[in-house]
């Protein structure tokens, strides 16, 4: 059965384990079904897959990018660490323009990256945690190892294909 491609930035193993940690700590456990991810498309028709899984081997031959969690955000609902990389930015701006006719309008919006940590709460739990979260909050640099392609079946993500930054080559991703 085919479904949506959800495309994601892999991080490296300890910031992967921090990330991770912090989405345990503090997302609902009924409604975390996922690991923790930076979320570069939600939304790609599986008709594009063969493409796609070239266009991510292609992209990761380049070396890793750059990449901060620079401060602590509101989703509203919810908490997320902001993350800054211009050259994750450039990459997905060569993504988007290749397949812009098929995006929908949320992948078509302007791109905000960022890791959830907590979702669907109640406003008032959202801002006590981000008030938590940035008395005591550094920058941070954060290693992206690699990019993936997901089937979105309304659960954990079943992983398309990942590949390493630096080689193109096969990795394995993170439970999602």
């Amino acid at each position: 059965m085919h479904a949506p491609i959800i495309v994601s930035a892999l991080f490296g193993p300890d910031d992967h384990r921090w990330l991770d940690d912090q989405r345990q700590q503090h997302f609902p456990p009924d409604r975390n079904v996922l690991a923790a991810h930076l979320t570069l498309f939600h939304h790609l028709p599986p008709s594009i897959v063969d493409e796609l899984r070239q266009r991510l081997r292609d992209e990761c031959r380049a070396p890793p990018p750059v990449a901060d969690i620079t401060s602590v955000m509101s989703l509203g609902a919810g908490t997320a660490y902001r993350v800054r990389s211009p050259e994750l930015e450039h990459l997905r701006e060569r993504l988007a323009a290749a397949f812009e006719q098929l995006l929908i309008p949320q992948d078509l919006a302007a791109w905000h990256p960022h890791v959830t940590i907590q979702n669907k709460v109640k406003p008032a739990a959202a801002r006590a945690l981000k008030s938590q979260l940035e008395a005591e909050f550094r920058p941070r640099r954060v290693a992206i190892a690699g990019l993936a392609a997901w089937w979105y079946r309304g659960g954990p993500w079943e992983a398309i294909a990942a590949f390493r930054f630096g080689s193109g080559q096969k990795m394995e991703p993170s439970r999602h």
